[in-house]
């Protein structure tokens, strides 16, 4: 099991940078490499209304984009709420990008209210993800957004 207070300690050291793309870069390596049994981290992006595009990850090639309407990232873009998956085949509308992706962890990335993306996390084993884990990489994610300058690019 991991120890996540040990992880966003590292991990708030590791972001040194105010850059919301080197920092998603590092967290979703860092995550990658800290906590076992991973087969893809990595974030999606929302750039277009009610639609992901792929962002800074560490796996096999992703889908992209993805909608707000599809899959278990769509799911956690639009409803604002962290999605634990203990097995993506049984996910009616589930976006298979690898065959191996069992298990899915994706939390919504919240900026002044408004979805700014999901950080999604996928393993190879059945039921990889416990309660815990959920709140320690909800955890890991305030910390990349505490350490982020993120700005609303629609705004403009």
């Amino acid at each position: 099991m991991n120890d996540y207070d040990t992880l966003a300690a590292q991990l708030t050291a590791l972001l040194d940078t105010r850059d919301w793309l080197t920092n998603s870069a590092q967290t979703s390596a860092f995550i990658m490499q800290q906590v076992p049994d991973l087969n893809w981290v990595g974030f999606y992006l929302q750039r277009e209304p009610e639609t992901l595009i792929l962002g800074p990850f560490q796996g096999q090639p992703a889908c992209n984009p993805i909608p707000f309407t599809r899959g278990v990232c769509g799911a956690a873009a639009r409803t604002r709420q962290t999605q634990r998956v203990d097995d993506v085949h049984a996910v009616p509308d589930h976006i298979a990008c690898d065959a191996a992706s069992r298990a899915e962890l994706v939390v919504p990335l919240l900026v002044d209210d408004k979805v700014w993306g999901v950080l999604d996390i996928d393993s190879p084993r059945p039921s990889r993800f416990s309660a815990e884990d959920q709140a320690g990489i909800e955890q890991l994610c305030r910390v990349f957004l505490a350490a982020s300058d993120i700005v609303d690019e629609h705004s403009h």
